[in-house]
């Protein structure tokens, strides 16, 4: 898994550079299996400052775009806190890739279903064209 993280409008400290990688490597639970599957996990992390005069409403935006082979994920989110905002990104990816990740378990699921019921003789169904 690489990752880039990037700032814009501010100079990012070690503290919170830290804080992202931890983030980041919380979701690695869940995108270890996918590298297993020798897939390639790309993680993009863009932290700014949406104004640099005033420190009034939300301040601090981060982005997170993780790329899985060409599947993309991506949330963001504005904050007056940037470690709120960084824990909000990590929330919102976490439930999309496991939200498209019970997806394709489900419909895998159905389909051998189906199969078996045709191989039964219990549906005329073909499961491939979803025609009787």
């Amino acid at each position: 898994m690489r990752i880039n993280l990037q700032s814009k409008n501010m100079e990012l400290p070690d503290t919170a550079h830290d804080y992202v990688v931890k983030r980041i490597t919380n979701l690695e639970k869940l995108l270890s299996r996918i590298e297993e599957e020798q897939r390639k996990v790309m993680v993009n992390f863009e932290i700014s400052r949406s104004t640099n005069h005033h420190k009034s409403g939300d301040v601090f935006h981060a982005d997170c775009l993780i790329n899985i082979d060409g599947q993309k994920f991506y949330t963001s989110a504005d904050k007056n806190d940037l470690y709120a905002a960084v824990d909000e990104v990590k929330d919102n990816l976490f439930q999309e890739i496991n939200k498209n990740k019970d997806r394709a378990q489900t419909l895998f699921q159905r389909g051998a279903r189906s199969i078996k019921k045709m191989m039964k003789g219990l549906s005329k169904r073909n499961p491939f064209t979803s025609k009787y």
